[in-house]
């Protein structure tokens, strides 16, 4: 089950390229038989309110159930801007609804990127109450900003709109993905997981 926003919908390129569609046809991870559900909606965040409504805890809520075997939530920059500690709290809401959902699922959830090593104070703001939110949870979580995810190819991989990823930004999303999910599928730990469970 996939959480998240427009950087997983395929805005700017076309749901067909959107990495999540791209995991799933992948001959490599269809050996899991595993099926790929995105209910991810352009514009949401855990607080920030997207496309239809949504936010990632109402796409929780709305998607995931006690079949579900594992949940990655990915973003959101969307909710930069949000008052002091809300994003924490609305994060630690979702988390909780999602092991309450599914409770034999995985849940991994990976922070916002950033496009560039200097990234804005928000920014990282965000990115520490998602981390300090999965933490308590008991999820992963992984640091796009610390592992330098798109930052030294952003040119190519980030398009036009200088904002969401072209296809080869999501080509580069699916391979980082994968590496994060399927050790989990094989019952291991991710390869690029820098925070214990």
């Amino acid at each position: 089950m996939i959480i998240g926003d427009s950087l997983s919908t395929g805005h700017g390129t076309s749901p067909a390229d959107a990495w999540p569609t791209l995991m799933e046809n992948d001959p490599a991870f269809k050996q899991f038989r595993a099926t790929v559900v995105n209910a991810a909606k352009d514009g949401s965040g855990y607080v920030s309110v997207g496309q239809d409504g949504s936010t990632f805890g109402s796409q929780v809520d709305t998607a995931v159930t006690d079949t579900t075997r594992l949940v990655l939530f990915f973003g959101s920059e969307n909710d930069m801007g949000t008052a002091p500690g809300e994003t924490e709290i609305a994060a630690s809401q979702a988390f909780a609804s999602a092991k309450a959902r599914a409770p034999l699922a995985d849940i991994v959830v990976v922070g916002p990127p950033s496009y560039t090593g200097m990234p804005e104070q928000e920014r990282l703001d965000i990115r520490d109450q998602d981390q300090a939110a999965a933490l308590r949870a008991g999820a992963d979580f992984v640091d796009p900003i610390n592992l330098g995810w798109i930052m030294n190819d952003a040119e190519n991989l980030i398009g036009p709109d200088g904002d969401h990823p072209s296809k080869a930004g999501q080509q580069y999303l699916q391979a980082k993905m994968e590496a994060l999910i399927e050790p989990l599928l094989h019952g291991s730990r991710p390869a690029e997981q820098p925070v214990p469970r």
